[in-house]
């Protein structure tokens, strides 16, 4: 039997959750470079979930999932305030996290997953470290219309289908 998710549940009906979503959303209702969808944040939450099994690491599903689901939460903030992304995102988490049932310690450990998840560095973490690695592995970007005019790095695109 599997375990609930009752506390991802929870988070993804969360109003703060709902409201970012919402204003993401629509700010990029016409964006041609990838988007920051549901589609997204649970393609990243699989993605560390396969790490996570075959490394044998025996992280708990719902840190992965609340981890992945709530990595780019602070993108409006990032749009309409300037605010680095990854800041506001923790920020956000911090808020949403304890209201959805997740102890101190897991709330702290989400909030760094995410506040690094730009940039992969050697920490230790496994859940930060497959929060950065998933992310920029859940992106297509050779098979994206607008990978000619996408800024990312050449070295960062996803030019073939990699695991």
């Amino acid at each position: 039997m599997k375990a609930s998710m009752e506390r991802i549940r929870k988070l993804v009906l969360h109003p703060l959750f709902q409201e970012q979503a919402a204003f993401l959303k629509d700010a990029e209702k016409d964006r041609i470079f990838c988007r920051h969808s549901i589609e997204h944040l649970l393609d990243v939450a699989r993605i560390m979930y396969i790490y996570n099994l075959e490394d044998g690491c025996g992280l708990n599903r719902e840190l992965i999932y609340a981890a992945a689901l709530l990595h780019d939460i602070g993108r409006p903030d990032q749009i309409r305030y300037q605010t680095p992304h990854p800041a506001a995102g923790a920020r956000i988490a911090g808020i949403i996290l304890p209201e959805c049932g997740f102890s101190p310690e897991d709330t702290r450990r989400i909030q760094h997953a995410i506040s690094g998840h730009r940039s992969l560095q050697q920490t230790g973490d496994p859940l930060s470290e497959y929060l950065c690695r998933a992310d920029k592995q859940s992106r297509c970007c050779f098979c994206c219309p607008a990978f000619e005019s996408c800024n990312w790095p050449e070295e960062k695109k996803n030019k073939q289908i990699e695991y």
